[in-house]
């Protein structure tokens, strides 16, 4: 796997986390990647949270290199990702923003391949 930017995330998006890892049914590459990114992360209170930092329910704007768009979303549970402003955190690219802070870079595995994002914005919703 290829090295990944120091990423922190909140006690409460770890515990949700935790709740929907445990309880998803089949193999899926992203929730085991979500695991490991759970056992490397650097916890804090939610009132802690640096606010540059993608933690679940934080608008993020995300350049892909792959394709050379930029995009605009919410980073969310499932059942919220109802929509085209809406990321899943079950999705390559939702699982790969996590705890990254403005200006991080990430390489992804996504069926086979990297996924390529850069971090350029966060706002709390």
């Amino acid at each position: 796997m290829p090295k990944r930017p120091a990423i922190t995330l909140s006690i409460q998006d770890r515990e949700r986390l935790y709740r929907l890892l445990d309880h998803h049914r089949g193999d899926d590459e992203v929730v085991d990647h979500l695991y490991e990114e759970l056992e490397r992360a650097n916890f804090l209170e939610t009132e802690k949270m640096p606010a540059n930092v993608v933690s679940l329910d934080s608008k993020v704007t995300f350049f892909n290199e792959d394709n050379n768009k930029t995009y605009e979303m919410t980073l969310v549970m499932p059942p919220k990702a109802s929509s085209a402003s809406t990321i899943s955190i079950l999705s390559p690219a939702g699982a790969a923003l996590l705890g990254l802070k403005t200006g991080d870079r990430i390489e992804w595995p996504s069926n086979g391949k990297l996924l390529h994002l850069r971090l350029l914005d966060v706002a709390r919703c």
